[in-house]
C-alpha cells in the first residue's frame, strides 16, 4: 500500500507512483501509479520503449525529481515526504549515481572526482576501501590526470569509483554506457555487476541496449508510464522479444 514501508529486502521501493506534467487535456501521464521494488543486493535494469517513463521513474526514485502522486521508499526512509535540505543530504550520503555524460569535473583530478561527494558530506574516504575500489577498476596509475587526459571508458570508471567509494544504499545508473564503444562498455557492466556480486551492492539501471540488460539479475519493463512486465535472469533474446511485445 502506498505509505507503507517497504520489506527489508527492498533497497528501495515506488508505490502508486505518479508524474503528470501540464493538467486537464494537455496533461501528460509519464508515470501513472507504479508499484515496483528493487532488492537489496541485485542488479535491475529498467526497459522500455521511447517516453515509456523509464528515465522519469529512476529520477524520482533517485530524489532527482518530485513526484506527483505516491511515495518513494529508500529502505525505511520515505523520500516523498522530505525537505528539500534533508533530500539532498540523502541523496549525498545515501545514493550512488552513474551518467552517460560522465559529470566530472574538469579541474579535478581522478582522486579528487572520486572522493568529491564524501568530502562535500563531511567525511574522509576510508583507505582500504578507495584502494581497493581503485584497484578493481584499474585506476591506480591515472589518479593525478584531469578528466581530458582520459578516455571516455576511464572516465566512466572514475565515476563508478566516484559512485560506489560511499557505499551507498542504491547505485543508480543512467544509460552508463552510452557514450562507449561496445568493448568498454562491457567492462564497464562487467565493473557493475562485479560491485553487486562481489560486495553485495544494488544496482539500478536505465538502458535501451538488451546486450546491457542481459548483465542484470532482472529487467523490469515499462511501457506509457505504467509496469508491462518483468524478466528474471535476463538474455539479450529475451530482451528483444519482450521490447517487441511492447511495440519498441
Amino acid at each position: 500500500m502506498p505509505g507503507e514501508p517497504p520489506s527489508s529486502a527492498a533497497a528501495v521501493r515506488a508505490a502508486g507512483l505518479t508524474k503528470t506534467h501540464g493538467s486537464g487535456e494537455t496533461a501528460v501521464h509519464a508515470l501513472a501509479g507504479v508499484d515496483v521494488a528493487f532488492a537489496r543486493g541485485a542488479f535491475t535494469a529498467i526497459m522500455g520503449p521511447s517516453g515509456s517513463g523509464k528515465s522519469t521513474l529512476m529520477h524520482c526514485l533517485a530524489g532527482l525529481d518530485s513526484a506527483t502522486a505516491g511515495s518513494v521508499w529508500l529502505g525505511d526512509t520515505e523520500l516523498t515526504s522530505l525537505r528539500d535540505d534533508a533530500l539532498t543530504r540523502l541523496r549525498r550520503e545515501r545514493i550512488g549515481f552513474v551518467f552517460q555524460s560522465f559529470n566530472l569535473l574538469p579541474v579535478l583530478d581522478a582522486r579528487e572526482n572520486i572522493v568529491l561527494p564524501l568530502q562535500l558530506a563531511g567525511r574522509r574516504p576510508d583507505p582500504a576501501w578507495f584502494d581497493a575500489v581503485v584497484a578493481r577498476l584499474g585506476l591506480r596509475e591515472r589518479l593525478r590526470h584531469r578528466p581530458a587526459e582520459l578516455s571516455g571508458g576511464q572516465q566512466q570508471r572514475v565515476a563508478v569509483a566516484r559512485a560506489l567509494l560511499p557505499r551507498p544504499d542504491v547505485v543508480f545508473a543512467d544509460e552508463p554506457t552510452g557514450n562507449l564503444d561496445s568493448r568498454t562498455g562491457a567492462e564497464v557492466l562487467d565493473l557493475l555487476r562485479s560491485s553487486v556480486r562481489e560486495t553485495g551492492q544494488t544496482v539500478v539501471m536505465v538502458t535501451h541496449d538488451p546486450i546491457a540488460a542481459a548483465y542484470a539479475d532482472r529487467v523490469v519493463l515499462l511501457a506509457d508510464g505504467r509496469l508491462a512486465g518483468e524478466i528474471d535472469a535476463p538474455t539479450a533474446d529475451s530482451v528483444v522479444s519482450a521490447l517487441r511485445g511492447l511495440g519498441a
